[in-house]
Protein backbone atom coordinates (compact mmCIF):
# COMPACT_ATOMS: atom_id res chain seq x y z
CA UNK A 1 0.00 0.00 0.00
CA UNK A 2 1.64 3.39 -0.55
CA UNK A 3 1.63 5.55 2.03
CA UNK A 4 1.97 9.22 1.95
CA UNK A 5 5.28 9.39 3.18
CA UNK A 6 6.71 7.39 -0.04
CA UNK A 7 4.40 9.57 -2.08
CA UNK A 8 6.34 12.77 -0.55
CA UNK A 9 9.37 10.80 -0.92
CA UNK A 10 8.95 10.28 -4.80
CA UNK A 11 7.31 14.06 -4.64
CA UNK A 12 10.30 15.87 -3.66
CA UNK A 13 12.94 13.55 -5.72
CA UNK A 14 10.93 14.79 -9.38
CA UNK A 15 10.18 18.44 -8.02
CA UNK A 16 10.31 21.15 -10.57
CA UNK A 17 9.97 24.89 -10.29
CA UNK A 18 6.54 24.95 -13.18
CA UNK A 19 5.20 22.45 -10.96
CA UNK A 20 5.42 24.57 -7.74
CA UNK A 21 4.28 27.50 -9.69
CA UNK A 22 0.98 25.86 -11.12
CA UNK A 23 0.31 24.89 -7.17
CA UNK A 24 0.40 28.81 -6.76
CA UNK A 25 -0.99 29.67 -9.30
CA UNK A 26 -4.03 27.28 -8.35
CA UNK A 27 -4.16 28.95 -4.81
CA UNK A 28 -4.40 31.99 -6.14
CA UNK A 29 -7.11 31.11 -8.64
CA UNK A 30 -9.04 29.85 -5.63
CA UNK A 31 -8.65 32.47 -3.62
CA UNK A 32 -9.19 34.99 -6.39
CA UNK A 33 -13.30 32.54 -6.67
CA UNK A 34 -13.45 33.25 -3.12
CA UNK A 35 -13.15 37.15 -3.12
CA UNK A 36 -15.61 37.17 -6.03
CA UNK A 37 -18.03 34.96 -4.52
CA UNK A 38 -18.14 37.30 -1.52
CA UNK A 39 -18.16 40.55 -3.46
CA UNK A 40 -20.77 38.83 -5.61
CA UNK A 41 -22.87 36.81 -3.83
CA UNK A 42 -26.15 37.30 -5.97
CA UNK A 43 -23.16 35.91 -8.56
CA UNK A 44 -22.88 32.76 -6.75
CA UNK A 45 -26.48 32.45 -5.59
CA UNK A 46 -27.50 32.46 -8.89
CA UNK A 47 -24.88 29.76 -9.94
CA UNK A 48 -26.77 27.73 -7.27
CA UNK A 49 -29.78 28.36 -8.52
CA UNK A 50 -30.42 25.13 -10.26
CA UNK A 51 -29.91 23.10 -7.15
CA UNK A 52 -32.72 25.13 -5.08
CA UNK A 53 -34.86 21.98 -4.69
CA UNK A 54 -32.39 19.79 -3.35
CA UNK A 55 -31.83 21.46 0.17
CA UNK A 56 -28.48 22.62 1.68
CA UNK A 57 -28.08 25.66 -0.75
CA UNK A 58 -27.29 27.69 1.67
CA UNK A 59 -24.87 25.49 3.82
CA UNK A 60 -23.38 24.99 0.06
CA UNK A 61 -23.13 29.21 0.21
CA UNK A 62 -21.35 29.80 3.20
CA UNK A 63 -18.96 26.82 2.57
CA UNK A 64 -17.66 27.69 -0.89
CA UNK A 65 -16.45 31.41 -0.67
CA UNK A 66 -14.89 30.28 2.89
CA UNK A 67 -13.43 27.15 1.62
CA UNK A 68 -11.70 28.97 -1.51
CA UNK A 69 -10.29 31.89 0.46
CA UNK A 70 -8.77 30.13 2.97
CA UNK A 71 -8.13 26.87 0.65
CA UNK A 72 -6.36 29.04 -1.90
CA UNK A 73 -3.95 30.74 0.70
CA UNK A 74 -3.08 27.70 1.96
CA UNK A 75 -2.60 26.01 -1.39
CA UNK A 76 -0.36 29.28 -2.38
CA UNK A 77 2.14 28.72 0.37
CA UNK A 78 2.09 24.64 0.30
CA UNK A 79 0.93 24.27 4.02
CA UNK A 80 -1.68 21.14 4.22
CA UNK A 81 -2.57 21.50 0.36
CA UNK A 82 -3.48 17.80 0.13
CA UNK A 83 -6.39 18.98 2.97
CA UNK A 84 -6.92 22.22 1.55
CA UNK A 85 -7.15 20.30 -1.60
CA UNK A 86 -9.58 17.84 -0.70
CA UNK A 87 -12.10 20.68 0.69
CA UNK A 88 -11.70 22.10 -2.71
CA UNK A 89 -12.85 18.67 -4.37
CA UNK A 90 -16.95 19.12 -3.36
CA UNK A 91 -16.93 22.38 -4.99
CA UNK A 92 -15.44 21.69 -8.29
CA UNK A 93 -17.45 18.15 -8.68
CA UNK A 94 -20.31 21.10 -7.96
CA UNK A 95 -19.42 23.22 -10.47
CA UNK A 96 -18.89 20.15 -12.78
CA UNK A 97 -23.02 18.88 -11.81
CA UNK A 98 -24.36 22.47 -12.08
CA UNK A 99 -23.63 22.88 -15.71
CA UNK A 100 -25.88 18.98 -16.58
CA UNK A 101 -28.67 19.91 -14.06
CA UNK A 102 -29.22 23.67 -15.42
CA UNK A 103 -28.04 25.67 -18.02
CA UNK A 104 -25.19 24.62 -20.14
CA UNK A 105 -21.86 27.10 -19.73
CA UNK A 106 -19.18 25.38 -22.13
CA UNK A 107 -16.42 27.80 -20.68
CA UNK A 108 -17.36 27.23 -16.87
CA UNK A 109 -18.12 23.42 -17.47
CA UNK A 110 -14.30 23.43 -19.46
CA UNK A 111 -12.41 25.75 -16.58
CA UNK A 112 -14.13 23.64 -13.57
CA UNK A 113 -13.37 20.06 -15.33
CA UNK A 114 -9.69 21.30 -16.07
CA UNK A 115 -9.03 22.87 -12.11
CA UNK A 116 -10.47 19.77 -11.08
CA UNK A 117 -7.75 17.71 -13.01
CA UNK A 118 -5.07 19.98 -11.81
CA UNK A 119 -6.40 19.74 -8.29
CA UNK A 120 -6.55 15.79 -8.39
CA UNK A 121 -2.65 15.92 -9.91
CA UNK A 122 -1.82 18.24 -6.56
CA UNK A 123 -3.87 15.37 -4.19
CA UNK A 124 -1.67 12.56 -5.88
CA UNK A 125 1.44 14.72 -6.51
CA UNK A 126 1.65 16.91 -3.18
CA UNK A 127 2.68 20.62 -2.54
CA UNK A 128 6.03 19.80 -3.71
CA UNK A 129 9.59 21.27 -2.55
CA UNK A 130 9.01 24.64 -2.60
CA UNK A 131 6.32 24.87 0.06
CA UNK A 132 5.68 25.71 3.57
CA UNK A 133 5.11 21.63 4.38
CA UNK A 134 8.41 20.53 2.87
CA UNK A 135 9.99 23.42 4.91
CA UNK A 136 8.58 21.89 8.02
CA UNK A 137 9.04 18.26 7.39
CA UNK A 138 12.36 19.15 6.97
CA UNK A 139 12.60 21.30 10.18
CA UNK A 140 11.54 18.27 12.62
Amino acid sequence: MITIKSLNKWANAHTYYPLDLLRVALGVFFFIKGLQFISQTHMLTELISPLKGYGGVMLAIHYIAPAHLVGGMLIAVGLLTRWALIAQLPILIGAILINFVGEMHWGNLILAVVVLAVTAFFIYYGSGKHSLDYYFKMES
